[in-house]
């Protein structure tokens, strides 16, 4: 076990950290939410994801000011103690998704304002825009349902 880490748990963490690479988000990033996912309990100081991260307090500030920023991620202090602790947020996901359905909603826009500015009836060179503009425009519609159905579902649980 390095760094206080099994193979199993590592592999997982460092999983978490290329994924969130492949969208140009800091590996750290990931690897920072990947072990608040499996850790228990479940809050952890900074001091601790840089010891079982390996990594420097720098990487570990920016990378949880990240996931904070995004809302996947809440900073908590408990009374009598200096140090901030870090956990995955209640409802992240939920949020997650807000703020695609928000980025959906952008890019549907920013299709139709394409459009406007082609100078062609050609429908082969309009094509692209169009099929960009109506794949979002259906997410922006149909989203909003499935969100509605997955918060009643998860209130049912609670």
């Amino acid at each position: 076990m390095r760094g206080g880490m099994d193979e199993d748990r590592e592999r997982y963490v460092e999983d978490f950290g290329l994924f969130f690479e492949q969208f140009g988000l800091a590996r750290m990033v990931g690897r920072v939410l990947g072990l608040l996912l499996i850790s228990d309990p479940p809050e952890r100081s900074a001091e601790e994801l840089a010891g079982a991260l390996r990594a420097s307090r720098g990487s570990i500030s920016s990378a949880t000011r990240s996931l904070v920023q995004m809302g996947l991620v809440q900073r908590l202090s408990r009374p009598g103690e200096r140090r901030d602790y870090f956990r995955v947020r209640p409802g992240a996901w939920n949020e997650l998704m807000r703020q695609e359905m928000a980025s959906i909603t952008r890019l549907r826009r920013m299709a139709e304002q394409g459009l406007q500015i082609l100078d062609s009836a050609d429908p082969e060179a309009r094509r692209g825009l169009e099929e960009m503009r109506d794949f979002y425009a259906y997410w922006e519609r149909e989203l909003p349902a499935v969100l509605e159905r997955w918060e009643r579902e998860t209130e049912k649980k609670q």
